[in-house]
């Protein structure tokens, strides 16, 4: 799919004097929304940034501050994991 964003001149010059690549960077906002909302997962964020490593993109969705989404059992399975690590300390 290709998506074209309509910008006003004024804010894409803007963008783009302080922005290296704002197209890209407007992808990896999209990308860090659809992650911390469920919507994508890791890999998939990679193949949308077309990076080579999960690593690269987790990189920028930390950048962006961007978790992914927990569900009610993901957090279950963390405080049972938490509390085992703490059993043994």
């Amino acid at each position: 799919m290709k998506m074209v964003l309509d910008i006003p001149d004024e804010i894409s010059e803007q963008l783009s004097l302080r922005l290296e690549d704002p197209a890209h960077a407007a992808l990896e906002a999209l990308g860090a929304a659809s992650y911390s909302q469920g919507i994508l997962s890791l890999e998939q964020v990679r193949c949308l940034l077309r990076v080579d490593s999960g690593w690269e993109a987790k990189t920028v969705l930390a950048k962006l501050g961007a978790w992914p989404a927990m569900s009610a059992s993901d957090l279950d399975e963390d405080m049972i994991a938490l509390e085992l690590l703490q059993a043994r300390a």
